[in-house]
């Protein structure tokens, strides 16, 4: 059986990853204390489900501490357990909670959006390392779903690499392990002809093979990685998020993750650019 747990903070896209997980043929459950993993999945074992997704989260706060444990008794079972950790900047948040006129889950007498946004970190901080953080600040719906399919279909059994292109004028990624600034690379921008395009054009390309800082700096950032890796995997991690980020988005950093993640083995690396698929 294969259990995907969705966790985070309110507004950050768990209904939505719930949904894309759906659509994807698991069988899905909305806030199930942690209490009753154990006993909910030898209910589906019963019923056949082989692909259950289970979101957890501060609706069912009392029970949050016993997750750990619940989750090292499903492995000790032979469950494939993965945990999906949704996130957003506190601005962000706020926001979306303005838009859509909800009240925020653990809004009491009071309390401000930014205040229940604070607790709730406080809340989950115990958990957010165990698995996967997504930071769904600048993700459209469409492009958190994609992300999701990608995360799941990966092999849990070896580490992934995702290579992440962001723009710093749009803020440093939540979920980063690594962060990398490009800055200081010759910048296609300011050559009109060049400026609409992304690091995936051939004309971009084809600019940047002929700076040598360019390969020197997308070089160090791989021999690094590559250095580490091992002991990454060491200690059980199933991801390794490496964010490189340039003024915009749309041409430094794009091209070097591009590089990056041609210089590692295919099926161990996810490719994200930020800037360029916010809104898709």
């Amino acid at each position: 059986m294969r259990l995907i747990l969705i966790s985070g903070l309110s507004g950050s896209g768990k209904s939505i990853a719930l949904r894309a997980l759906e659509d994807s043929g698991y069988y899905c459950v909305d806030n199930l204390p942690a209490t009753m993993l154990h006993e909910a999945m030898s209910l589906y074992a019963d019923y056949g489900y082989e692909q259950i997704a289970i979101s957890v989260d501060t609706r069912s706060s009392p029970s949050l501490g016993a997750l750990p444990q619940e989750v090292d008794k499903l492995r000790q079972q032979g469950v494939d357990v993965r945990l999906l950790f949704l996130e957003a900047k506190t601005e962000t948040l706020v926001k979306r909670f303005s838009e859509t006129r909800r009240r925020h889950p653990l809004s009491g007498s009071g309390s401000t959006v930014e205040e229940c946004i604070r607790l709730e970190q406080e809340l989950l901080a115990s958990i957010q390392e165990m698995g996967i953080r997504i930071d769904t600040s600048e993700l459209s719906a469409n492009a958190l779903k994609s992300w999701i399919k990608e995360l799941v279909e990966a092999d849990s059994s070896r580490l992934t690499i995702i290579f992440e292109s962001f723009g710093f004028k749009h803020g440093v990624p939540l979920d980063a392990d690594y962060v990398f600034d490009v800055r200081c690379l010759p910048n296609p921008y300011y050559d009109p002809v060049l400026r609409p395009l992304t690091g995936r054009d051939q004309a971009i390309v084809d600019f940047f093979l002929q700076q040598p800082l360019v390969a020197e700096m997308t070089e160090d950032i791989r021999h690094l990685v590559a250095k580490w890796l091992p002991e990454f995997s060491r200690e059980n991690r199933s991801y390794l998020t490496v964010a490189i980020g340039c003024t915009g988005g749309q041409h430094r950093s794009v091209y070097i993750a591009e590089q990056l993640a041609r210089a590692f083995p295919i099926e161990q690396v996810l490719l994200r650019h930020r800037q360029l698929f916010r809104e898709a």
